[in-house]
């Protein structure tokens, strides 16, 4: 499992253009506390982009429907990443994210059901 944010890197390297966006897939799954993967990085020194993709990836799978739970509603998502902020996200990163939903609402939550994956 822990593989696949490497396999992600590797798998854009030979795409020259997507040079710049190998570093945010590699360290995708990386934690603000340094318990992430694949290469133990904490706070600064993942890629913001990374901080950034990990909290709007978290926020879409806890409110999408899945094979073993129902998708959680937005609030109870919104719970979860505060919750989470500063061990797992970047706490500035939930607050910007949080902001945004505050200013626009995630479409897919307010006007239909959860997408099935």
């Amino acid at each position: 499992m822990e593989r696949h944010a490497i396999a992600g890197e590797q798998i854009l390297a030979p795409v020259e253009f997507l040079a710049g966006v190998r570093a945010l897939v590699r360290h995708e799954h990386e934690r603000w506390d340094g318990d992430g993967y694949p290469d133990r990085l904490a706070g600064e020194s993942i890629p913001l982009g990374s901080r950034i993709i990990l909290a709007c990836d978290a926020l879409h799978a806890m409110t999408s429907d899945r094979p073993h739970r129902a998708a959680l509603s937005l609030e109870d998502a919104v719970a979860e990443l505060r919750r989470h902020a500063g061990t797992q996200f970047d706490p500035r990163v939930v607050d910007a994210l949080l902001a945004v939903l505050d200013e626009s609402p995630m479409p897919a939550l307010m006007d239909t059901e959860p997408t099935r994956s």
